[in-house]
This record gives structure tokens, sequence and C-alpha cells, in this order.
């Protein structure tokens, strides 16, 4: 790429692929950021109720294509599910809004889109990024869509290579990991939360946003049939999804 070859770069990093991928996230971002915002605002729990369903029967899909299970792969799920819990309870702060952190946040997003099970606004969501995201593609803030678009392009670039070495020589290792990952990040979905502290995003402003710092887990409110409802769907539509590509495959 650098020495002016930029056909071979191309096809290098099989440039069709992820032009027809990039296009496809886009269009589907630029369609529903304003939707998502609005119920996330209005019915959030709802939501991440239906958000829950989805992650927990993907926690099944991923984990069933573990070959076998033993002591690393169950010490490995066990990791998986500790580093996940871990990052949940990390208080947020207003570095999400940081070109650095976008960046890198774009890397983590687009690798996770090529791992089983883990989508890259699940990531997002995991390192407090999702609700920026989401609000600079519904008000066109270009700089914030070009710093994660420039983690995503480093992502590709850098790191698909060592995930596909990864995948080859411990795939047991690493799905199981991924399924732990899965599990220990079911708290942050968890729809009941009472929020502890918080800080105020933009100030004065008509974008004014608050963000929670910490916050805990409550015992499921009297909407827990609708809630239960919701993440039945979200399950339901990760199993029928799969087994439309199971289909497709053959």
């Amino acid at each position: 790429l650098f020495s002016g070859q930029f056909k071979n770069a191309w096809t290098y990093i099989n440039g069709k692929f992820l032009a027809v991928l990039f296009a496809g996230v886009f269009t589907s971002i630029m369609t529903l950021a304003s939707l998502l915002t609005y119920l996330l605002e209005h019915f959030p729990i709802v939501v991440w109720s239906f958000f829950f369903g989805l992650v927990t029967a993907s926690i099944w899909l991923v984990g069933r294509t573990v070959r076998e299970w033993n002591v690393i792969t169950i010490l490995s799920l066990t990791i998986g599910a500790i580093i996940a819990y871990v990052i949940t309870i990390l208080p947020a702060s207003d570095g999400a809004s940081e070109p650095w952190y976008l960046i890198l946040c774009g890397a983590l997003a687009i690798c996770a889109m090529i791992l089983p099970g883990i989508s890259g606004s699940f990531i997002l969501l995991l390192l407090g990024a999702y609700s920026t995201v989401l609000a600079a593609v519904s008000d066109r803030e270009l700089s914030t869509i070009m710093y994660v678009g420039i983690g995503a392009v480093l992502g590709l670039v850098f790191f698909t290579k060592a995930l596909k070495w990864i995948f080859l020589n411990y795939y047991n290792t690493t799905i199981a990991m991924l399924s732990g990952f899965l599990l220990g990040s079911l708290n942050k979905l968890w729809p009941w939360k009472e929020i502890i502290t918080f800080f105020t995003k933009h100030e004065g402003t008509p974008k004014e946003e608050i963000v929670a710092i910490t916050s805990t887990n409550l015992s499921p409110g009297p909407e827990w049939p609708v809630a239960l409802l919701c993440a039945c769907a979200g399950g339901l539509l990760v199993l029928l999804l799969e087994r439309f590509g199971k289909r497709e495959r053959e």
C-alpha cells in the first residue's frame, strides 16, 4: 500500500468483500440509529431485554461449536466470563468521545464482527462508546464517525490475520473463551438498573445526555412479563437466523 501498489493491497485485504461489508453496516446504522436512540430513551427495558435474549441465545450457539470440553476449555470459559464481567463493572468516563478511544473502539468492534457470536455494536456497548457512536450517526457528527471508521480499517489491516492464526491453532480454547465472554457480559445487559453516579455530556446544549458512571442491578420490576417476551423474541431471532444461515451453507 505504501509503495503505491494499491491494486495488490486491495486484493490482499479482500477489498471487494470489505467494501460490501462496510456498505451494509453503514446503511443499517444510518437507517436504524435514530430509531434505536428513540427506543433506548423511551423503552429501555424493552430494548435491553431484547438484547439480553439475543446474547443468551448466542452463548448457546457459540458454546455448542466447541469440539471438546475439557479442563482447558472450561478454564478458558471461566476466564472469558471474568474478563467480560470486570469490564461491565468498570466506571464509565467522558473519555469515550476522545479520538484515540474512538479509534480503539472501531478497531475492536470490526474484529468482533469477524468472530462468531459477537457483534461490533456489542463491543461498543461494553466499552461505553455505543451511545456516543449512535448519537454521532443520528446527529451526523462526521468527526466521530471518521475516527471509528479509521479504527475499523486499522483493525482489519492489522488484526484479521492474527485472529485467523489463533482460530487455526487454538480453536476450542478461543471459542470457549468467547462463550465465557458473552456470559460475563450479560451483567451489562440486565434491563433493570439504578444509576448511582453519573456525569452530563454536552451540558446546556440540545445534545445534553446523562451518562451513568456506576450503576447497580435491581430485581425485575412489574414490566417483567413484557421483558420476558422481548428476551424470548431476541433469542428466537438469533436461532432463526442461525437456522436460515445453515440452510444457505448447505
